[in-house]
């Protein structure tokens, strides 16, 4: 079941699971099951970071599974608390011991935090460090927007293979996603429903019906069209099995774009130019 979700190449050939379940929010003590569970519908892509403090649980269940450890892609982001070099550097090494892993798929920078007084291009340098250890097989950033990337470009060796940003119908983000894949960075959706404000959008509920399909599976469908890496995140079985049936049918180009016209540039999250949240 797992191989119908198909797979994208990152710039430096690791490939990554077009669909995979998001942890946000997921309390830790209900992360083993919910995680086992997500793998058992079939998901092979796991996204975690340090700040949801459910990352034992994903290496948990990643443990109890069964499932070769390199068959599941697995992803997690730096705490904002820790964005100094050597923070960084042992905040890695918590997250692997944490994890119960030898090494990490994908490890991301989680905000810029343009406000505080460590400049992220030192964090990124640390990442950088931790590539070079072999111990993580790819890096990148979340929440960040153009002009934070082009600093990356500039003042840095390695270009961050993805860029985890907030999209959905109602915040499109045509242009950064646009200033990603020109610069071979893959953008990965997170709020893909908008915490289910777009469910709701008569233009959506319209094209569900049409297709017999929900109103999830439609935005869902939408983000995997437009060639985004999406997570949506389920507590039930059900709905997981619902988010991870998304192959066997397509959108039409009129339905595409219908989505993407809803943009109103509304986010459900903060701005990532203002955002500098350090955790008590």
């Amino acid at each position: 079941m797992a191989s119908a979700v198909p797979s994208i190449d990152l710039n430096n050939g690791v490939q990554i699971p077009q669909l995979g379940f998001g942890v946000y929010q997921v309390p830790p003590e209900k992360t083993a099951d919910a995680v086992a569970t997500a793998l058992e519908v079939g998901y092979r892509h796991i996204d975690t970071a340090e700040m949801y403090g459910n990352e034992k649980g994903v290496g948990e269940a990643v443990a109890r599974s069964g499932i070769d450890r390199g068959e599941i892609f697995v992803t997690s982001k730096l705490n904002n608390g820790y964005h100094r070099r050597d923070d960084a550097l042992r905040a890695f090494d918590t997250t692997l011991a944490d994890l119960g892993f030898d090494y990490l798929d994908l490890f991301l920078i989680h905000w810029p935090l343009p406000g505080i007084d460590v400049d992220y291009v030192e964090t990124w340098k640390a990442l950088e460090e931790v590539y070079a250890s072999g111990r993580v097989k790819a890096i990148g950033v979340s929440n960040f927007q153009a002009h934070h990337l082009r600093r990356l470009f500039e003042e840095t060796e390695i270009k961050p293979a993805v860029n985890q940003i907030e999209v959905h119908p109602f915040l499109a983000q045509d242009e950064l996603r646009a200033f990603n894949a020109e610069h071979e960075i893959v953008t990965e959706a997170w709020s893909p429903i908008a915490q289910g404000k777009v469910l709701d959008d008569p233009a959506i509920v319209a094209i569900a019906e049409r297709l017999g399909r929900t109103p999830a599976q439609i935005v869902l469908r939408w983000h995997i069209e437009r060639g985004d890496v999406v997570f949506p995140k389920s507590s039930s079985r059900e709905r997981m099995a619902e988010n991870f049936a998304l192959f066997d049918f397509e959108l039409e180009t009129g339905d595409l774009a219908t989505l993407t016209g809803l943009d109103r540039g509304e986010r459900t999250g903060p701005d990532p130019d203002t955002f500098n949240y350090i955790p008590g």
